[in-house]
């Protein structure tokens, strides 16, 4: 007789048995993990929605959701937004058929548009995807420094002789890391996240998210958000001010990112989602970092195209060009704002 699988709507008591379910599962990312719900909640106001499916008892799959409203784009629900993985987690692909299941009832019920999946595998092949992205990922060994390419090693010598130096820590250094990212984000002419979402990364997270940070000397010229989960060191976040470039900032960055991440015992070094062929690829890719691709994959209540909210769609290049002349105060104050509503 099959085993019937139930999903619920996972509250607060449910926490200790999702995080023992995520811990266990071989697919699982660290943006599965509960502590995350409070962040996004906290940070940009959205509900979340973790759904969980259990047979007889046992934890069977976890899919965690939150909840988009913007005036702009309209309703919509994501796993995860602001990062880059999430997705469905099962033990099998019928629970994770239910889990889809029940999130498209909870999406029509509450008048979503369409749900975005990010998958590091192709999960549902009846759902429309998208293979825009790749994650870049660079396996950690003894003799790291001799791995590298002569060229890198190179930069990141010429970082330490222009008397760049990098300092690792937690919020004593987050004033120096958001102001870089805050000038990057809007030389890129993309809204800026607020403060506080870094605030919230590294409170949930104390041990595992680190700020790094390069100077000039008192100047931050780079800086990153580096976050660990098992063997695997990950930077969602990095930036650097580019009038710095040539004085290879963000090879010094990587390289004490690295060298951090082998003292506690990485395996592997995840320099995080890009576009084939473009800059940030290209720069991890000279670092031996290897594409892993993605699959983000939708559920459209009315059919037609996938949705493409990236500064890169076409419609948004004046948007754009407008953000990049804005003062730095400016574009920190409007950004948070409109950036909650951009998954």
């Amino acid at each position: 007789m099959p085993t019937e699988t139930a999903v619920a709507l996972a509250g607060e008591t449910d926490r200790a048995e999702w995080d023992r379910y995520v811990a266990s599962h071989p697919e699982a990312v660290g943006y599965h993990e509960w502590a995350w719900r409070g962040v996004f909640e906290r940070t940009f106001g959205h509900r979340s929605v973790y759904l969980i499916a259990k047979a007889h008892g046992q934890v069977q799959g976890v899919l965690p959701l939150v909840d988009m409203r913007s005036r702009l784009f309209g309703r919509s629900m994501t796993s995860l937004p602001f990062v880059n993985y999430g997705g469905v987690l099962a033990s099998s692909d019928a629970a994770a058929r239910t889990l889809l299941e029940a999130a498209i009832g909870e999406a029509r019920a509450r008048g979503s548009k369409h749900i975005e999946l990010r998958h590091f595998v192709r999960r549902f092949d009846a759902l429309p995807v998208k293979q825009h992205k790749v994650t870049m990922r660079l396996p950690l060994a003894a003799g790291m420094w001799e791995r590298l390419d002569r060229k890198v090693r190179n930069q990141v010598r010429k970082a330490e002789k222009s008397q760049l130096v990098a300092a690792q820590g937690g919020a004593e250094l987050l004033d120096d890391f958001y102001r870089v990212f805050a000038r990057n984000m809007r030389d890129l002419g993309t809204p800026v996240y607020s403060r506080r979402l870094f605030e919230e990364v590294l409170g949930a997270f104390p041990g595992r998210a680190r700020l790094t940070v390069v100077r000039l000397g008192e100047l931050p010229v780079a800086a990153g958000l580096s976050y660990r989960t098992g063997a695997i060191t990950e930077v969602p976040w990095a930036s650097s001010i580019r009038d710095y470039n040539s004085l290879c900032p963000n090879h010094l960055l990587y390289w004490r990112i690295i060298e951090t991440a082998q003292a506690e015992g990485c395996e592997t070094m995840d320099f995080g989602r890009s576009t084939p062929d473009e800059g940030t690829f290209k720069f991890k890719e000279q670092w031996g970092a290897v594409p892993v691709p993605l699959y983000w994959e939708y559920w459209l209540r009315d059919g037609g195209a996938v949705p493409d909210q990236s500064p890169k769609n076409p419609k948004f290049r004046l948007v754009v060009g407008a953000w990049q002349r804005l003062p730095l105060p400016v574009a920190n104050l409007l950004g948070p704002r409109i950036v909650r509503s951009i998954p």
